[in-house]
């Protein structure tokens, strides 16, 4: 959930459904309604959270991606939030 400059992620709820249906990898996508596709220190470090909580679960991030107007930046190719 989000609005026009912020977002609210609880990680385990993200997870919820991955682990319901034994999953054993998730995309994480989110937007960015400026248009910008540039992931803020913010989207950095919720990836490093939700990377931690996969590797506990057992659930594998394979990336997390961020899109806005017609493009889209890799978090997991530019090496951020991943070890």
């Amino acid at each position: 959930m989000g609005s026009l400059h912020t977002a609210w992620l609880r990680v385990g709820e993200l997870f919820r459904e991955a682990v319901r249906r034994n999953c054993a990898a998730i995309i994480v996508v989110h937007n960015h309604p400026s248009g910008d596709p540039t992931p803020s220190p913010d989207d950095v470090k919720i990836t490093q959270e939700i990377a931690k909580a996969g590797e506990l679960l057992g659930v594998e991030v394979l990336d997390h991606l961020v899109i806005g107007s017609q493009r889209y930046v890799s978090l997991k190719e530019r090496g951020l939030g991943f070890g």
